[in-house]
């Protein structure tokens, strides 16, 4: 789990109440800890933080000065549990490209989006095909939480969305190895990261 220096938002706390219904174990990052001009708050939010569940481990970083990630891949290596290799080593991935499409959309929603934008948000591939011609036809649906977040993501003009279409499709033209003819379109569904059918069929749960 991730979250921003000394702050502590209704997100966080949503994430929070979702993973005290597993059983893995949550490491937390205090992450931005660069900008954090007064250090000596910092100690006593970390003991707030710890107070609020039992973490296997709260590890201050800074992923812009890489400050403590050394650290981080140290502590993950160590929660880390053996197992038996399921695939042949050079697969990069289990998933279907349907679900790496929507990942890729997504990580370029929440880049050009920053902070702006919740957690609760998604990416739904509608439409998935290829013409004679060799062109791969996307239709993917960017779901969203609130009205105000759409204006977010869509921007003044549709300029927003317009970026994340065409860096998103520049990725996808590398994965896919085609041209790609992505369109995008983005709807208010309140409640949908509550909703078990609804994450099952994005993906985030398994049958």
């Amino acid at each position: 789990m991730v979250v921003e220096n000394t702050k502590w938002t209704d997100d966080d706390k949503m994430v929070l109440e979702k993973l005290a219904r597993t059983e893995r174990p949550v490491v937390l990052l205090v992450n931005k800890v660069d900008e954090v001009k007064d250090k000596s708050k910092l100690l006593p939010h970390l003991q707030w933080l710890s107070d609020q569940r039992e973490f296997k481990d709260i590890l201050p970083i800074s992923a812009k000065n890489g400050d403590n990630i050394d650290a981080l891949r140290t502590v993950v290596k160590a929660h880390l549990q053996p197992g038996f290799h399921f695939y042949p080593q050079d697969y990069v991935t289990d998933r279907s490209v349907r679900f790496m499409t929507a990942e890729i959309i997504r990580e370029k929603l929440m880049r050009f989006t920053g902070d702006e934008l919740p957690y609760e948000t998604t990416v739904e591939i509608e439409q998935f095909g290829k013409s004679e011609r060799g062109t791969t036809h996307i239709h993917a649906l960017i779901l969203v939480e609130r009205p105000a977040q759409k204006r977010m993501v869509i921007g003044e003009g549709g300029s927003k969305l317009k970026t994340i279409g065409t860096e998103a499709r520049r990725d996808l033209e590398k994965l896919l190895s085609s041209k790609v003819n992505l369109k995008l379109w983005v709807k208010v569904k309140s409640g949908w990261s509550d909703d078990e059918r609804a994450l099952k069929s994005l993906g985030y749960r398994e049958d």
